[in-house]
């Protein structure tokens, strides 16, 4: 067993932030992973959880037990019981292990109310056997001050020399040079990091948009009252302005993120503020100040923006107190933002170093594919196809906006089909920057290259040149013209069309892949402690037996080319021979037919669900089967069941649902999940990309 003990260097060098990172990047080396906060220390106005425990546990799905509350360690030591309380720390630590190769442990905060912190931390991590990680944040020191600061911490748990105190990450640091630029300056001031034994292991950069708080933390922090609620729960505070200038200074400043500070008698900035929100600049909120609110008649001029989400609050206290508070504003993440704890753990997570972290722990007991990795290697692969992308929704905004992330992190080259001034637009309203090389091709301007090469492809259907001009009027026609003729390398759309729109052009114009007879689906479902498959929830009503199969060979293909084991369930109503019927006996004949296609594939059937999912269950009704309680693949035996239980499962268990990725096509086209947000849009361009790869492989 594996223990890292963090430790901070001083107060406010962003404890939980690395703690979320740690663990994200132990995760992706394939570790099972567990986290120990040993010592509550909640934040003024905390009233929930402990804040570490409780945001580990959500983005990462994790169970850490509960920390000790602070005042119980304070009279613990107080009465002399130092050995006592190591005694129920350690217990505690020991839950946190229970299956885990390594476990991430944060060690208390030094605050004026906490001077004893550095001490109970030396004696939490000789206790744990732990090997120490010191965390700073430079300030505005000389480098070889921040030297010494993270030297005095080093000696504390034994010096720079212990084997067992490993290095320091860097936090926050504020640059205007790469952090390789920055860690290549502080090695040359620093003895401690030139000795070799101590290492830095990450140098993380500030950035302001981190400690963005939604515009109902800052409604919550103030104590405002919340006039119009809008989009309040998704918006971001990026930046504050206070208007006492005229509206002609103020328009420059409304833009996306920004919390706009005025008088409630200020009608003209009021109105100014609302046009820019009903031209769909995502403002952060209108929050009035001194007590006063709007004439009713200006709020009913402003219905638009307030329709299109522009939050409204209302506070008694004057501008320039207001503005004192929003400054002094807590920046901790909220135990409920998951959005900005799942941001920070990746921005942070990409700066440690994960290579020689992984080398540290030894090599893992078991690789376990979580959420987590899956997500990471998703994007890794995607990034290493390289492929083209075509997007027919071109101008919806959050398809700009997971084109734009897909193009600069390089995920794919996006293609998006539709007017640029349109996309443009979109762009400057939501505040998005669009990356070099994003394409935007104006469907009316390559329409007419397609007609002919239409034609010929669906000649056999007797396609005229003016019925295939008709059906090109559709961007999703067009890109699948585009698929067709290899200028792209597959197609995401379904945004705004249904599933039948996205999926009926590619099967007439790309047809199934050799070999196959049907497209099917598959949904990869991220559960906290694995990923798993779904087929088929979206395309076959009906299967035969012999269809049944072949969706069985397709998703056992697909869910090993995305890293995870396969192990094919055929689920039924009974398990093994406990019941007949028509049912029944497809499933069975079913998994007949697909062993025999494929002899080396673990595949079990009829199986019920829990039979195939729980092992207690399956010892007890399949103790033979190599696949009845650890079934990674689960094969439905009609769309009915299928689809109802993937919606059961996603609404009702801590699951995410990734998908509908389709399988069985020539070239790969994928529908977007209704209500897809922007993440979605960028994972299944992912998706796509790495079946592109797979396509030209085969």
């Amino acid at each position: 067993m594996q223990t890292f003990f963090i430790a901070p260097t001083d107060f406010g060098v962003g404890l939980t932030s690395i703690s979320l990172g740690l663990v994200r990047t132990l995760e992706r080396a394939g570790l099972k992973v567990g986290f120990f906060k040993p010592i509550a220390q909640p934040h003024p106005g905390d009233t929930g959880p402990e804040r570490s425990t409780e945001l580990v546990a959500r983005t990462h799905g994790l169970k850490p037990p509960q920390p000790l509350s602070l005042a119980h360690v304070e009279r613990m030591l107080g009465d002399g019981q130092l050995d006592e309380l190591l005694e129920e720390i350690i217990t505690l630590y020991q839950q946190a292990c229970v299956g885990k190769d390594v476990v991430v442990v944060e060690g208390m905060v030094p605050t004026r109310h906490a001077s004893y912190a550095a001490r109970v931390n030396l004696h939490l991590a000789k206790s744990l056997d732990a090997e120490v990680i010191l965390v700073s944040a430079p300030e505005n020191e000389v480098l070889t001050e921040l030297s010494g600061r993270v030297e005095l911490q080093a000696q504390l748990f034994g010096g720079p020399k212990d084997p067992k105190v490993l290095g320091v990450i860097l936090n926050k640091v504020r640059t205007d040079e790469s952090m390789d630029a920055f860690a290549e300056r502080l090695k040359e001031h620093s003895p401690l990091l030139r000795g070799g034994e101590f290492r830095l292991l990450g140098c993380i950069p500030y950035q302001a948009d981190l400690n963005a708080p939604r515009t109902r933390d800052v409604a919550e922090l103030l104590g405002a009252q919340v006039l119009n609620a809008g989009d309040y729960e998704q918006r971001r505070m990026n930046k504050i302005i206070i208007c006492a200038r005229t509206v002609a200074n103020t328009v420059p400043l409304l833009k996306p993120g920004t919390l706009v500070v005025t008088p409630g008698d200020r009608d003209d900035i009021i109105l100014a503020v609302s046009l820019a929100a009903i031209n769909g600049v995502p403002l952060a909120g209108l929050l009035l100040t001194s007590d006063s609110k709007p004439d009713p008649r200006i709020l009913e001029l402003c219905q638009g923006a307030l329709l299109a989400g522009l939050p409204i609050l209302s506070v008694s206290t004057g501008s320039y107190d207001t503005a004192n508070q929003l400054n002094q504003l807590n920046k901790e993440i909220p135990v409920d933002d998951r959005e900005r704890a799942e941001i920070i753990t990746d921005f942070v997570a990409s700066y440690l170093d994960a290579d020689w972290l992984h080398q540290r722990c030894g090599t893992p007991r078991e690789l376990r594919l979580s959420p987590a990795v899956f997500r990471y290697q998703l994007i890794q692969r995607a990034q290493q196809a390289n492929k083209r992308i075509v997007l027919p929704e071109g101008a919806e905004p959050m398809t700009v906006q997971a084109a734009a992330i897909c193009q600069a992190r390089g995920i794919a080259r996006c293609v998006l089909l539709a007017k640029p001034d349109d996309v443009q637009a979109v762009a400057r309203a939501q505040g998005i920057s669009l990356p070099e090389g994003l394409e935007i091709l104006d469907p009316d301007l390559i329409r007419g290259r397609y007609v002919e090469p239409m034609v010929s492809l669906r000649k056999s259907k007797s396609l005229n040149a003016p019925m295939a001009e008709q059906q090109l009027e559709d961007p999703v026609v067009i890109g699948t013209m585009m698929l067709a003729l290899d200028e792209v390398d597959g197609l995401v759309s379904g945004l705004v069309h249904s599933t039948a729109n996205t999926i009926r052009p590619a099967l007439q114009l790309i047809k199934t892949a050799p070999g196959c007879s049907l497209v099917s689906s598959v949904f990869f479902m991220l559960f906290p402690e694995q990923v798993l498959v779904y087929g088929d929830c979206v395309m076959n009503p009906h299967p035969s037996a012999s269809e049944l199969a072949e969706i069985a060979l397709q998703s056992a293909d697909s869910a090993e080319a995305f890293g995870i084991a396969p192990r094919v369930a055929m689920i039924s109503y009974s398990s093994g021979d406990s019941a007949s019927g028509e049912e029944v006996e497809k499933v069975r004949e079913a998994t007949q037919l697909a062993q025999e296609t494929q002899r080396s594939l673990q595949i079990d059937g009829p199986l019920q669900y829990d039979t195939a999912a729980n092992l207690e269950i399956a010892r007890q009704l399949a103790p033979n089967s190599q696949v009845a309680g650890r079934a990674t693949v689960f094969v439905f035996p009609d769309l009915n069941t299928g689809n109802t239980t993937h919606k059961a499962v996603q609404r009702s268990a801590d699951c995410v649902s990734l998908g509908p990725m389709l399988q069985g096509l020539r070239k790969p086209v994928n529908d977007l999940p209704r209500g897809a947000q922007v993440d979605d849009i960028v994972y299944t361009i992912a998706l796509t990309a790495i079946q592109a790869n797979r396509s030209l492989d085969s």
